[in-house]
C-alpha cells in the first residue's frame, strides 16, 4: 500500500510485542519481528505471510545485531520504525539479588535496546526520518520494593530515550518512551500503534 512502512519490533512472540506487530499489520505495514526460538518465528510468519518477517535474535547478543539488522534491511527495506519491546522483570529485593542478576536485567532492558538503536540510527539519520519507540514502564517513574533492578533498568531507558530524542530531533527522527501499565489491554496497545506510529499520514 502507498506510504507503507517497515517496522522492526523486538519480542513479538506474545504479549505487547505481538500487539505492536498486529497494530502495524492492521495499518498495512511490514513487520520484522525478533523472537528467540525458531518455533516462535514460524508462528509469527503465519500472521501475514507477505508482510511478516521473523528474525531469530537475542537482543543481548550485541555482536550479532548489526549484521542481522543489515541483512533484514537488504531483504525487506530500510527500517522506518524501531519498537524496543523485548525485556523482562527480575523479582527480588536488592540485598538478595546478585550482581549477575543486575547485569542480566540491564543487558536485556537497557543495553539490548541501545544496541538495536545504534544499528538502525545511521540509516534513519541519512534518510532524515524515523521513529524509535522504547517500551519502558511505570517502574521507570515510580519505584516499588522487590523489583529494584527492574525499576533501575527502566529509569535508565527513560533517561536514554529523553536524551536521545534531543540528539536526533534535528535529523527528523522521533523518539517515544512508552510506559504502559501492567494491566494495559493488548488490543488498546495495538490501536495506539496503528493510530500514533503506523498511520500512513505520519511522515516522521
Amino acid at each position: 500500500m502507498p506510504n507503507s512502512k517497515t517496522f522492526l519490533i523486538t519480542g513479538v512472540s506474545s504479549g505487547l510485542g505481538r500487539a505492536f506487530a498486529q497494530g502495524a499489520l492492521n495499518a498495512g505495514h511490514r513487520v520484522i519481528g525478533t523472537v528467540r526460538r525458531p518455533e516462535d518465528a514460524d508462528a509469527f510468519a503465519t500472521l501475514s505471510p507477505d508482510r511478516t518477517h521473523p528474525l531469530v535474535l537475542d537482543v543481548t547478543d550485541y555482536d550479532a545485531i548489526p549484521a542481522a539488522v543489515a541483512d533484514m534491511e537488504a531483504r525487506v527495506g530500510p527500517i522506518d520504525v524501531l519498537v524496543n519491546n523485548a525485556g523482562y522483570g527480575h523479582e527480588g529485593v536488592m540485598e538478595e539479588a546478585s550482581i549477575d542478576d543486575f547485569q542480566r536485567q540491564f543487558a536485556a532492558n537497557v543495553f539490548g535496546p541501545v544496541a538495536m538503536i545504534k544499528a538502525v540510527l545511521p540509516g534513519m539519520r541519512e534518510r532524515c526520518r524515523g521513529h524509535i519507540v522504547n517500551v519502558t514502564s511505570m517502574g521507570g517513574f515510580i519505584t516499588m520494593p522487590g523489583i529494584t533492578s527492574y525499576c533501575g533498568s527502566k529509569f535508565a531507558l527513560e533517561g536514554i530515550s529523553e536524551a536521545l530524542g534531543k540528539e536526533v530531533a534535528g535529523f527528523g527522527i522521533r523518539v517515544t518512551a512508552l510506559a504502559p501499565a501492567s494491566s494495559a489491554p493488548t488490543g488498546r496497545v495495538a490501536r495506539w500503534i496503528a493510530r500514533r506510529v503506523a498511520s500512513p499520514t505520519t511522515t516522521r
